[in-house]
């Protein structure tokens, strides 16, 4: 039975790690990146540990094994990853302080549990675990990644800019 929570151990973060680097376009292949899709950012364990400390990664974990994340970004951590500087820049220039966001910093389902309503029920968990004050969720998927991009239209996020950096097109979108 899949279980939803925040984050709270050592070994947590270390099979979020894990995770990620089993669905970093480096580790598959252009085709199952394609079809599955892809995460971005590669983190470190002390950054994820920082991030976790301020609020709570939501993971989804099978009989002791995390087989699902969405990690939960302060924007007091906007500068700490380069790729996702420009994203921040984005949606303060966008959204000019109307809204209290956390910023959904990844999130990635193993191959093993796909289609099982993980995606969904992280980001539900996400959105009950939001900090006091915070209300609403941002995060911005890769124009290439069509389906992170389907997954999270079907949930009930919403386009709220693209924009381009280097070779790349962003898509910020928000669930309030």
């Amino acid at each position: 039975m899949v279980v939803y929570k925040q984050a709270d151990t050592l070994k947590e973060l270390e099979q979020i790690l894990d995770l990620q680097q089993r669905n970093l376009p480096k580790n598959i292949s252009a085709e199952e990146s394609t079809k599955e899709g892809f995460v971005t950012v590669e983190h470190t364990l002390d950054l994820l540990k920082s991030m976790n400390d301020v609020c709570g990664h939501i993971i989804a974990v099978d009989d002791d094994q995390v087989v699902g994340y969405a990690l939960c970004m302060h924007p007091k951590f906007a500068n700490d990853i380069e790729v996702l500087r420009p994203m921040f820049q984005e949606i303060d220039k966008t959204i000019e302080g109307q809204v209290n966001y956390m910023a959904m910093g990844q999130i990635c389902v193993a191959k093993s549990h796909r289609g099982q309503g993980l995606f969904r029920k992280l980001y539900h968990t996400m959105k009950e675990k939001l900090p006091e004050g915070f209300d609403t969720i941002i995060t911005e998927v890769d124009g290439k990644n069509k389906r992170s991009l389907a997954a999270h239209t079907a949930i009930g996020f919403q386009e709220l800019k693209r924009y381009h950096t280097l070779d790349k097109e962003w898509v910020i979108i928000i669930l309030q």
